[in-house]
């Protein structure tokens, strides 16, 4: 039997192309990060053990990035979605452009660039803002700090709590990414036959079944749909 679902529940789920149009860099395309250098030796659990400043390094220099990027037209109208919706944001995004844009409800797939943990204690992630991190910084036990991002080697974050939240969602609209990234990409198979289910994104590997793809910039279609939702909501 298929989950019933919340018509007033709306999940976003977004990638890097939403951000990309706040001038922050993805990784896959063209002229991303990983054309650029090798992911397994920069952010990869092996790299961490075997040189951890490549990793410090490459971590302060996107925080600087991420920084001085604001939040674009289409972060500002998810945030709006919540006006007559109940609406969760399920992001691969490792910046906190959501969070600034007055987003409630994020789950952050692949961790968040504002918080570190010390090595090895992921629970204990805290608040760090925009402070370059240094490789001498130790907890007191003598554990370097981390930035709270997933590396290539571990798993994605709040997996359960996004199947949970698409599952039963009355719409889902995929906002910004290409879908060829795994496990993540794959959580969009959770969504219900019934619901109504949008991709906004350049280019996709494949469109999973049931949804509609929309080819366009994030900052264009994604208003244009959000004042759609919000006036199908007033009647």
């Amino acid at each position: 039997m298929s989950r019933r679902i919340n018509p007033n529940k709306i999940v976003i789920f977004t990638g890097a192309g939403i951000s990309a149009e706040s001038g922050i860099m993805t990784f896959r395309d063209k002229d991303g990060h990983w054309a650029k250098m090798d992911p397994m030796k920069v952010v990869s659990t092996e790299a961490w053990d075997s040189n951890p400043q490549a990793l410090i390094d490459f971590h302060n220099a996107r925080l600087a990035t991420i920084e001085k990027a604001q939040p674009n037209a289409a972060h500002l109208a998810l945030r709006d979605l919540e006006e007559k919706y109940e609406v969760i944001v399920v992001t691969q995004n490792v910046d906190d452009l959501h969070e600034r844009a007055g987003s409630s409800k994020i789950l952050h797939l692949h961790g968040i660039v504002t918080e570190v943990f010390p090595d090895g204690c992921r629970e204990r992630a805290v608040y760090r803002g925009y402070e370059p991190l240094s490789l001498e910084e130790r907890d007191p036990y003598g554990r370097p700090f981390r930035p709270n991002t997933v590396l290539f080697g571990e798993q994605i974050l709040h997996c359960e709590e996004a199947i949970e939240a698409i599952a039963d969602a009355g719409k889902i609209l995929v906002v910004g990414t290409s879908l060829a990234v795994y496990p993540a990409a794959g959580l969009l198979n959770k969504a219900s036959f019934h619901a109504e289910k949008i991709i906004v994104s350049h280019e996709v590997e494949s469109v999973p079944y049931g949804y509609e793809f929309i080819r366009g910039d994030a900052t264009v279609q994604v208003p244009f749909l959000v004042r759609k939702w919000l006036s199908e909501a007033k009647r």
